[in-house]
């Protein structure tokens, strides 16, 4: 007898009467019913295995089983979300990962995106959002030479006056200068930070992680509420809502809004 997914009513008259009632009143099948008897499961794998045992697949249906197991789905795009979220499958490279964040950051490599993050500067392509940003707040960029971390966050702080995603600095000039350690700096194994006591085989190296921005004040926030977070770049936050770590979007909502973000054509929002 077909029953009604919400309220659990029966119909013996049959799947006419059912679809009326839903009709009505807004309610709807059962989740994992089969295409073609009344029966219904608690999940799509038992649903898939009733139909593939009983030959209950409906012949005006296009079916897409998993490389994996027997789940069979009505669309590609199911299929293939089914076989990263639960199987950590890659169809197109054959090929299975150890967890979530390794497919996911597989798919999301240059094998399977290319680079079509262009710069708007100039116009050099990148793979992800993350890389563009870095490139243009590390001042690679030869539109836009020596452009660094302060200039960015005056420029994103500009086009985000509600402080979405940077922080509202009262009193904050800029940067402080450059340091530069001395062989004052050797601790008898190894050149130490000052500031956080890390050590480093090189002087050279000491600098370079005392003029990065490990030690400066912080210019951006998650966007996300719940979460919080602070950044001292804006490489940082992007990185962060690519790994979707918190929820506040999803991938592919980053590399569509990044580069509004970057080149200022529009106030930042999410």
């Amino acid at each position: 007898m077909f029953e009604c997914g919400d309220c659990g009513k029966g119909f013996p008259s049959g799947w006419r009467a059912r679809e009326n009632h839903c009709n009505a009143t807004g309610h709807n099948p059962p989740e994992f019913e089969c295409d073609t008897c009344d029966l219904w499961f608690d999940d799509n794998y038992d649903k898939s295995e009733h139909m593939k045992n009983w030959g209950h697949q409906n012949d005006n249906l296009n079916y897409y089983e998993c490389d994996i197991c027997i789940e069979l789905f009505t669309n590609r795009q199911d299929r293939t979300d089914h076989e990263v979220d639960h199987h950590h499958w890659c169809r197109d490279c054959q090929r299975q990962f150890i967890n979530r964040n390794n497919i996911k950051q597989h798919l999301n490599s240059r094998t399977h995106r290319g680079q079509k993050i262009v710069c708007p500067f100039c116009k050099n392509s990148f793979t992800t959002a993350t890389g563009m940003t870095h490139h243009v707040e590390n001042g690679a960029c030869s539109a836009i030479p020596n452009w660094g971390r302060e200039k960015t966050y005056r420029f994103i702080r500009s086009r985000d006056p509600t402080g979405v995603i940077s922080k509202k600095l009262i009193g904050w000039t800029g940067d402080s200068g450059g340091y530069e350690a001395g062989q004052r700096s050797w601790n008898g194994s190894a050149y130490e930070c000052y500031f956080c006591h890390r050590e480093f085989r090189t002087l050279y190296s000491l600098n370079q992680h005392l003029n990065s921005p490990a030690h400066q004040q912080a210019l951006y926030h998650c966007p996300n509420r719940r979460c919080g977070q602070d950044f001292k770049t804006l490489g940082g936050v992007i990185n962060h809502l690519e790994s979707e770590s918190c929820g506040a979007m999803r991938f592919e909502t980053v590399q569509r809004k990044i580069g509004d973000i970057v080149s200022g054509n529009r106030l930042i929002s999410f």
